[in-house]
């Protein structure tokens, strides 16, 4: 009988949903404010600290997921949450308040290394499995990006301090941000065991598990921040949250848990997640400073497809 056995699971989704609301608005404002008292852009700001915060539950699954020995969990997680967050949360957020203003100048860095990462993951995997060392290289990759990314902070911060002083106290902001943050963890983890515990009873695979059913419910905190940024014309803060948690996705996350153990990792499984991940992110190079809102509409094809391919595996 799936019925008795889906019951909790379906109240721990139904709870996640006004949890995440109430985490998502707290953490936007917290993000927000903390941009303001750093002195920095909010893009910065987004593209890490709060894609960094937002990526954390990706971190957990992972890392407990490699320490369990069961590291393909964590790799279908990281990677499907990548497609996650470009095709399913971007394309909703563009279908629902139309065109994005994206300024290609000042995302450049970031769209090559989300594009060339994918790829990059892919080569590495061609002998089925992804090595100590080759988690090591994401890694180092990982930390010559976050290099880059302080000193354009560093200089910035010293052209704003010049100008002004940051008004207020940090504190606030700090607050806000955390308490938000622990509200989306904790609504993202009622999500992942209630719809987990759906899959499991329907009897699904552990790999499509992670790349479809905790891909999104670990996502949770990326597709409430993005949606709820978007709502308050924050539109830098929710591209460059997404364009940051897939970087995070990419290089840490999958670094981390092959550091940990040797992830097997089957080429035609992976190869799905990656290509997809590749063809998201060209689907939302800006045209003229903006992505549009038809792109939304493929975007969501992207995705429909993606799981559709998933579920063949």
């Amino acid at each position: 009988m799936i019925l008795p056995l889906a019951t909790p699971d379906l109240l721990a989704l139904l709870a996640a949903i006004p949890l995440a609301a109430l985490g998502g608005e707290a953490f936007l404002k917290g993000v927000l404010g903390v941009a303001d008292w750093l002195c920095l852009p909010k893009l910065l700001v987004a593209t890490t600290l709060a894609a960094f915060a937002t990526s954390s539950p990706e971190l957990t699954v992972s890392v407990m997921a490699a320490m369990a020995g069961e590291p393909e969990i964590g790799l279908g997680d990281a990677l499907g949450s990548n497609v996650v967050n470009i095709a399913l949360i971007l394309g909703l957020a563009l279908l629902l308040f139309g065109t994005l203003a994206a300024r290609l100048a000042e995302l450049k860095r970031d769209f090559v290394l989300a594009l060339a990462i994918p790829v990059l993951t892919l080569m590495l995997a061609l002998d089925g499995v992804l090595s100590h060392a080759e988690g090591a290289l994401l890694l180092v990759l990982f930390a010559l990006w976050l290099m880059l990314v302080i000193r354009q902070a560093i200089a910035h911060r010293r052209d704003a301090r010049a100008e002004a002083e940051p008004p207020g106290s940090p504190a606030r902001a700090w607050l806000f941000a955390l308490a938000g943050l622990a509200c989306l963890i904790l609504a993202g983890r009622l999500f992942v065991t209630g719809a987990s515990g759906i899959a499991v009873a329907l009897g699904v695979h552990a790999y499509v598990i992670g790349a479809t059913v905790v891909a999104i419910g670990t996502s949770l905190p990326e597709l409430v921040t993005t949606l709820l940024a978007r709502w308050r014309g924050h539109d830098d803060v929710g591209l460059g949250t997404l364009l940051g948690s897939n970087l995070f996705n990419g290089m840490a996350i999958v670094g981390v848990a092959a550091t940990i153990h040797p992830i097997q990792a089957p080429v035609g499984e992976v190869a799905v997640a990656l290509g997809f991940g590749v063809l998201t992110v060209l689907l939302i190079l800006p045209r003229r400073d903006a992505i549009s809102r038809r792109r939304g509409l493929v975007l969501l094809a992207a995705y429909a497809a993606f799981v559709t391919a998933t579920l063949t595996l």
